[in-house]
């Protein structure tokens, strides 16, 4: 099989400071020029910036080489697919329309060359956390979206970011620590997914841990981790996935 399936996700574009995250946004450009010479498709899978909102006539500033190394692999005809992460939900038409970026907010089944596979970005599913899932159900409702765009972007942004870095920092120390797959929420999500309908692949990020895990009757569960520090990415060849680490 010549071409290949991407996955890639929590960028965090924005973040800790600008030194940081233009010298990782150049990265990712690098990454993106490799995988555009064999990929069949790109999956996103969320969190891709530390913190979005697209006012009316205003988007976040900065992260152009990102944005434009988007468009060009779309007009070279490379599909790429967003998903919505718990720090860029607020994401509405600007990638649709100016980069020819599909955006899909909730996790999907797909079939690449006969393997079944059900990707998202991983937030608010499985069972705990219930002090975010209600706080994504209050960002996710429309009219506190449009109370918000009310805000100048100076003190919206400015009150999102302050959120955003600390909500990162308190979940900071438990990103990469791994005490078992029964506590490992988006891993029980697969369970029970499985027990619905057959699948042999779960790819999510969110975690900020990359993980290979079996699912019951032969799936696994793949989390594709981080760019702040681990650099990770997944590959499907058409016959198995694999998780790499880019330079």
């Amino acid at each position: 099989m010549s071409k290949k399936i991407y996955f890639a996700s929590d960028f965090h574009l924005g973040t800790p400071s600008y030194e940081a995250s233009l010298e990782r946004e150049k990265k990712i450009c690098r990454w993106l020029d490799m995988v555009a010479e064999d990929a069949e498709h790109i999956y996103l899978l969320g969190d891709l910036f530390d913190f979005w909102f697209e006012y009316r006539f205003a988007v976040p500033k900065g992260f152009l080489r990102f944005q434009g190394k988007l468009a060009e692999l779309r007009d070279r005809g490379v599909p790429i697919t967003f998903f919505t992460g718990n720090h860029d939900m607020w994401m509405f038409d600007y990638f649709p329309k100016e980069l020819g970026v599909e955006v899909i907010r909730e996790p999907i089944d797909v079939e690449w060359w006969g393997k079944k596979f059900h990707i998202g970005h991983g937030d608010g599913l499985g069972p705990g956390d219930y002090t975010y899932k209600f706080i994504k159900k209050v960002f996710a409702n429309p009219l506190c979206q449009w109370l918000f765009g009310f805000l100048h972007p100076t003190i919206g942004m400015g009150i999102a970011q302050t959120w955003s870095k600390q909500s990162r920092a308190a979940g900071a120390e438990k990103d990469h620590e791994y005490h078992g797959p029964e506590k490992e929420w988006i891993w029980l999500y697969c369970q029970e997914k499985q027990k619905e309908e057959y699948r042999d692949y779960y790819i999510f990020g969110h975690r900020h841990l990359y993980l290979e895990l079996d699912v019951d009757n032969g799936g696994k569960y793949i989390n594709t981790g981080e760019w702040l520090s681990q650099y990770k990415y997944a590959t499907f060849d058409g016959e198995k996935v694999e998780l790499l680490t880019f330079e």
